[in-house]
């Protein structure tokens, strides 16, 4: 503010005519609010880039329990006739005697539950045209578990790879630790990726993987990314799953943070799926993503916060920071954005201060991306991933106004490719 003030004392000190006093009328207000937004999305570019830097800090050994506790695994299966089967063969190796897996065949109209049956799953088959989606379908899976419910509950896609030890680990760990555990979930991109699905993988990476450990390492609790996720029985069974958000596992991990059961990274089980190849299927999947995230952001932060202040939880707010923050495309574009605009502001001759503050939080924001980059996704994306950025944006623009004008508020599935078994 003082800064400010003293930008404009040559209109107070009676240097500027008398006239013109009406420009600095209006300079004043315009100006605080360019400096109030510019305050806002510095706190959220603050989170990031802490949160990305914290990854690079020595990840903490977790505790594991010594016996190998029960265990279920629900897997939701909508129509996933193309890829079950290669899904089913890299968790079944990874059962032991007393483990369960139940394939919910929701909703289905092919061969999906004949091939898992065939496979030795555990069939159910789930019928309700009104109540469409993974929160249903997992809800139904935990009504069916309930009279003889295991220790662990361990919940995977149909259209993913489970890496060898993955579900062992989560499962102890989460017993161990009486929380949730989220096994560290990445895409892998089609065999001759375009630019856009390179900028989406690195996207995706910072999303579920930078950004979690970075959280972990601070000692603080991630949200959960859909599939690899390992409940203590008493933990899943304190919630309710049956909903129609289209982002059911950020709305679970919300539920069971205040329940009193924060989520916890695991970086040492890992789960794959792929990036769609069709153009539509890629609309489909990040428009689902991208307005379940936002909605959630809008309705769960606040709900966090009151939570957080009522039982007197870091943690809680904590949470409730990382998921204020926007996907990292329109946290870019809400940057680029409020930067041209005071820069415009600047050429009518108003204080700078707001630009230059937007500067800094430019340069902390290219930085964060950057470490991410060269820390962890050097070996996964060429650097030219970074050189085509501004064009990802420009594709994401539609999705950010659809959200305003139309958001999706139904669950739609995406159109899958055949997936690949990963190498043990």
């Amino acid at each position: 503010m003082m800064l400010y003030f003293s930008q404009c004392l040559p209109w107070l000190d009676g240097q500027m005519p008398v006239g013109i006093v009406y420009p600095w009328i209006i300079a004043l207000p315009i100006t605080l609010l360019l400096g109030a937004m510019a305050g806002i999305l510095g706190i959220l570019v603050g989170v990031f880039t802490l949160e990305c830097f914290a990854a690079l800090l020595p990840y903490p050994k977790p505790a594991l329990s010594q016996n190998r506790p029960r265990l279920d695994v629900l897997m939701p299966a909508h129509n996933e006739s193309m890829g079950i089967a290669l899904t089913l063969k890299t968790v079944l190796p990874q059962l032991v005697k007393g483990d369960r897996l139940i394939v919910i065949a929701d909703n289905c109209d092919d061969q999906t539950a004949a091939i898992a049956q065939s496979m030795g799953a555990t069939v159910t088959e789930r019928h309700n045209l009104d109540r469409q989606g993974k929160g249903y379908a997992l809800a139904h899976g935990l009504t069916l578990i309930a009279d003889n419910p295991p220790e662990v509950v361990v919940m995977l896609d149909a259209d993913c790879s489970v890496h060898p030890g993955t579900i062992d680990h989560i499962a102890r760990m989460a017993i161990a630790q009486n929380r949730p555990v989220q096994a560290l979930y990445l895409l892998t991109q089609p065999a001759h990726p375009n630019p856009k699905a390179a900028v989406s993988a690195l996207a995706f990476m910072v999303k579920n993987w930078v950004r979690p450990r970075g959280l972990d390492c601070l000692g603080l609790p991630c949200l959960l990314t859909g599939t690899g996720m390992a409940f203590p029985w008493a933990a899943i069974n304190s919630v309710s799953l049956g909903t129609s958000n289209i982002v059911e596992d950020m709305q679970l991990a919300v539920d069971l943070a205040i329940a009193g059961y924060p989520s916890k990274f695991c970086v040492a089980g890992q789960v794959t799926g792929q990036l769609p190849q069709q153009a539509s299927a890629t609309v489909s999947q990040r428009m689902r993503w991208e307005h379940g995230h936002l909605k959630t952001l809008l309705t769960q932060v606040p709900r966090l916060c009151l939570a957080g202040y009522k039982q007197k939880r870091i943690d809680l707010l904590a949470l409730a920071a990382d998921l204020s923050v926007p996907p990292l495309s329109l946290l870019v574009m809400l940057w680029g954005a409020l930067t041209a605009i005071a820069g415009l502001a600047c050429k009518l001759g108003m204080p700078t201060w707001p630009l230059e503050l937007l500067g800094l939080e430019g340069l902390a924001l290219f930085s964060s991306v950057l470490v991410a980059w060269l820390r962890f996704g050097r070996n996964r994306l060429p650097l030219q991933t970074l050189l085509v950025v501004p064009l990802y944006l420009l594709w994401k623009i539609p999705l950010y106004i659809a959200f305003v004008l139309r958001p999706q508020t139904r669950w739609v599935r995406t159109e899958r490719d055949p997936i690949k078994v990963p190498k043990s």
